[in-house]
């Protein structure tokens, strides 16, 4: 028995189960770069529509709208901030609402794709409902409700395509993945922006796009018809970059229960409840909470922020979005390493200080001074500042973000993570009115669009404060 022992441990291995490992490792990494290209097809919602063209192209035309119905000129830019901060803010609440219910339903169906096509849906019909804001007799409140629908549906669908995180890889391999998710998906927001700048988004002075030609397709330029094929080419883009998603990711197998709507919303109702007893989580999803949603104010924020108060035009503040989106898919990647060195929390951390440190500087500027001190007429010292400004969000941002979703899978299993990512979207949408509210009123009140970035600070702050309480290796077994 000891030699034939001995023999089987020197035996060399069997040719078929070295073809099976490799297969399976080969189909393991199809579906991680399958999970990895929803980041890259989703993304251009975010970065084109949600901070760098449509935002601007949006602030523009409210403001116009306005000053031609007699406003001065700050008073229409706060108008259009207002507007704009509203409409995020009731799109907030409808996610906060029904993400966690959506999620228990999914966990308990056990059906998580179902759902990711018919928001995928949401997030096509809100892009191609953007090309309808035209410059003249603009419907704002048209414009806004599109625009919604298709926030609607990115965030719902990350949702159940971050619930399919937990089952890709080992616990120690999260981070690297969620992190080069990450910047893969910043990667494809800057390569989509590039195409807008070089072939779509017309300098509205020149009527030329930033390769010098005129948009292509015969878009009219006196239209802004290259600028608002915004929404159409973003959802032109997620519809062919979600196919590798749908055909290399596959669904788990868990178990299926019949769907009841009372036993669905009961299991949610435990699931909250137990938050009294897992203090790691409960400070977790706060703290989440405030800085993710102080994060979305400064991506949704910044565009309008750099069209009124530095006054630059639609397509410099894509140049702006390329140095940010190259920021952050860097150091996106980059973070992950940190995570899967040092853990999510230090990286956490270390960028919402720098976020804070950001806000500060915005709240600080304008085109005339910085921090109290008086700038030469025809300063370019605020965009240079303001360019920093953008690759340190961008950075700090895209971490900050693979870092927190790392961070949520160590407090929940591949069991319940849709049920825990409802939660999670939960935490970063109960207050997503908040920021934008703040901001809309604050500006409102003081008729200063810097003083309403304001609230941001304090929001990082608490951010920061609830981190103390967070285990770092979380509370999945509970």
């Amino acid at each position: 028995m000891g030699l034939m022992a001995r023999s089987d441990r020197g035996a060399a291995p069997d040719p078929e189960d070295i073809c099976v490992k490799k297969k399976r490792a080969a189909m393991n990494r199809k579906r991680i770069w399958g999970w990895w290209f929803f980041d890259w097809a989703s993304q251009p919602y975010a970065t084109l529509l949600l901070t760098f063209i449509f935002s601007i192209y949006f602030g523009e035309v409210a403001r116009t709208h306005f000053i031609a119905m007699g406003e001065g000129a700050t008073v229409a830019g706060a108008q259009a901030q207002t507007l704009w901060g509203t409409g995020l803010a009731i799109s907030g609440v409808i996610i906060a609402v029904f993400a966690p219910i959506l999620g228990a339903i999914a966990d308990t169906t056990g059906r998580r794709m179902m759902w990711i096509w018919v928001f995928s849906a949401f997030y096509i019909a809100g892009s191609l409902g953007l090309w309808f804001l035209a410059p003249q007799q603009p419907d704002l409140v048209m414009a806004l409700v599109f625009f919604g629908i298709g926030l609607i549906g990115m965030e719902f669908a990350t949702i159940f395509t971050n619930a399919l995180l937990p089952a890709l890889a080992p616990r120690e391999e999260i981070g690297r993945i969620s992190g080069s998710g990450y910047a893969f998906g910043y990667l494809g927001g800057l390569v989509a922006l590039v195409f807008m700048l070089l072939l779509f988004a017309e300098n509205p002075v020149t009527g030329l796009t930033l390769a010098g030609i005129p948009p292509i397709f015969g878009l009219d330029a006196a239209a802004r018809e290259g600028t608002r094929f915004v929404g159409p080419f973003t959802a032109i883009w997620y519809v062919i970059f979600m196919i590798p998603f749908f055909l290399w990711v596959k669904e788990p197998r868990l178990p299926r229960r019949a769907f009841g709507v009372d036993r669905t919303l009961a299991d949610l109702w435990r699931l909250i409840a137990s938050l009294g007893q897992r203090r790691s989580l409960a400070a977790w999803l706060l703290s989440s909470m405030f800085s993710r949603d102080a994060l979305n104010a400064m991506y949704a924020f910044g565009g309008i922020y750099a069209g009124t108060v530095l006054g630059w035009p639609v397509f410099l503040s894509g140049v702006f979005g390329v140095v940010s989106a190259l920021a952050a898919a860097v150091i996106s990647q980059l973070g992950g390493r940190a995570d899967r060195a040092f853990g999510p929390k230090p990286v956490i951390i270390v960028c919402t200080l720098a976020l804070i440190a950001v806000c500060i500087v915005i709240v600080g500027m304008d085109r005339t001074m910085l921090f109290g001190m008086p700038l030469a007429e025809g300063s370019r010292i605020p965009d240079a500042v303001f360019f920093a400004c953008g690759a340190v969000i961008g950075g700090a941002g895209g971490a900050l973000q693979s870092a927190s979703r790392t961070m949520m899978v160590r407090h929940t299993t591949p069991e319940k993570a849709t049920e825990a990512f409802g939660l999670y979207a939960l935490s970063g949408k109960a207050t997503a009115f908040l920021a934008p509210f703040l901001i809309a009123t604050v500006t409102a009140m003081t008729g200063n669009q810097r003083i309403g970035i304001s609230p941001l600070i304090v929001m990082f702050l608490l951010a920061l404060v609830l981190l103390h309480w967070v285990k770092t290796e979380g509370e999945a077994k509970q």
